[in-house]
């Protein structure tokens, strides 16, 4: 192969996905099953009776679910799609061993699918890629581009009662627009056609490790589109071939915003959008808060646009863009004015983004935390209780419970009370209780007329079940 990358023939081949359900597995194996191959899987959130709704709905369209015990395994044929987490004691992968079955990581198939195709499109960076996917996948889908579109998260404009958990969509396999993932260096399986780097800071790997990855990502896109506002993001740009900038704050960049044209309120931002090499100025309303919000947006109007897609067009496009389930989503108010919204924000930057756009208007903050997992939570702890001190003001308060712990041998030694004595010891005030539910009932008695409430955490979809029951106990 011309980039060095075997492609296996995955003409005809059957998959089961180990941990079908999961964020990234769920869109992955619809795109399989809309490309024609045979679909099944397992799911230890199923055995657990967790999220029902969710297996019925892939039982009820064509996807064939199995116990997490091996027994969906039954030919030699098949692929086994399993992350990298994945431990070999696992029945599935115990079984596919033994039946000398191919072994493929989410991220090896999902890239043997984007490379194929004759234009992609990767966004990546630290935060913000699945909001900016969706973003380029709605400008695209109504330029009748008809995108496949690989996402972490569902996109609300393509949520249908047919399919309710649209974090993927299937089109037309020449279009594919996907996030790729830095966490476990599976980014460099990619060959975009176009690669948009949103932002580059703490999350699973160390800064150091993020600049190769990334920058290594830049150098073998066919164009770059490179945030400028973000420092370590620009300093990247000169490893790419062609690169096409945006930023808000950087004037020099290709796509900008004109000066004092930025408006915002409680959900909503507007601006009028700058391209500087043609001078067109298009406006902007985007129905999301924030000004990462419009950060992302630039992101996705300079990407269409690298791919000759008049701004014009793309922010008109974005008037209409419903944004993504748990990305600082409403759940709803009570008739005293108490708002409870669920996100997902989990690492220090989407943390801050979220604490930083309930900041911008009035009204004390309630942030529930629940960290994705005991080895994250170690990673980046301390920079977690930074955010949470410095973003929130004396009258906000934190609340955080114990790690989400679906099983493993991960140590479990340092957990959330580490976090909350840290952010007391910078002034913040915040409270650890560890079970979830007990939580639940701190914040009802805290909650009082204007709060805003943020459900904040990943990887455990009852989150937003979670984030209903408070609004239900509240009215």
């Amino acid at each position: 192969m011309e980039d060095g990358i075997e492609r296996p023939d995955l003409t005809g081949r059957p998959f089961f996905f180990c941990g079908i359900g999961g964020s990234g597995m769920l869109p992955l194996a619809q795109i399989a099953s809309g490309y024609g191959h045979e679909v099944a899987g397992s799911d230890r959130s199923r055995d657990q009776g967790r999220t029902p709704e969710k297996f019925q709905w892939l039982a009820d369209n064509g996807f064939t679910l199995f116990p997490q015990d091996g027994s969906g395994i039954t030919s030699a044929d098949q692929i086994l799609v399993a992350s990298a987490a994945v431990e070999d004691t696992v029945p599935e992968v115990v079984r596919a061993r033994e039946l000398g079955c191919k072994r493929m990581s989410r991220a090896e198939l999902l890239s043997s699918l984007f490379n194929e195709a004759g234009y992609s499109i990767a966004v990546a960076g630290t935060s913000g890629k699945s909001t900016v996917t969706g973003m380029i996948a709605w400008i695209l889908s109504q330029g009748d581009y008809d995108p496949t579109v690989m996402n972490g998260a569902v996109m609300k404009n393509f949520v249908s009662s047919e399919n309710p958990f649209a974090s993927a969509r299937v089109g037309t396999p020449r279009v594919f627009v996907s996030e790729v993932d830095e966490s476990d260096g599976s980014i460099a399986l990619y060959r975009p056609t176009i690669g948009v780097l949103l932002n580059v800071s703490l999350d699973h790997k160390s800064i150091e490790e993020l600049r190769v990855l990334f920058g290594d990502y830049l150098a073998k896109s066919g164009c770059a589109v490179v945030n400028f506002d973000n420092v370590d993001a620009r300093a990247l740009a000169g490893r790419a071939a062609n690169c096409v900038s945006f930023g808000i704050e950087t004037k020099d960049a290709d796509i900008t915003v004109e000066q004092g044209s930025i408006e915002e309120a409680a959900f909503e931002i507007s601006a009028a959008i700058v391209d500087n090499e043609t001078r067109m100025i298009a406006p902007l309303t985007l129905p999301m808060p924030g000004m990462h919000n419009l950060s992302n947006a630039l992101a996705a109007i300079a990407a269409v646009n690298a791919a000759g897609i008049g701004i014009d067009k793309a922010a008109f496009a974005l008037r209409s863009f419903k944004g993504l389930a748990r990305r600082f989503d409403i759940v709803g108010t009570t008739e005293t004015d108490i708002t409870v919204i669920d996100d997902f924000g989990h690492n220090p930057e989407k943390c801050a983004a979220t604490l930083r756009t309930l900041k911008s208007t009035p009204g004390r903050v309630i942030a529930f935390f629940q960290p994705h997992g005991y080895g994250p939570l170690r990673q980046m702890g301390d920079e977690l209780a930074k955010t949470f001190a410095t973003e929130l003001g004396p009258e906000d308060v934190t609340v955080m419970c114990n790690p989400v712990y679906f099983g493993g041998t991960v140590d479990r030694s340092q957990g959330s009370e580490r976090i909350v004595d840290l952010i007391a010891g910078q002034g913040g005030r915040a409270e650890h209780i560890a079970a979830r539910k007990d939580c639940g009932k701190r914040i009802v008695e805290l909650a009082r007329p204007g709060d805003r409430i943020v459900i904040m955490g990943a990887r455990d979809d009852t989150l937003s079940e979670f984030a209903r029951s408070i609004l239900d106990s509240l009215t």
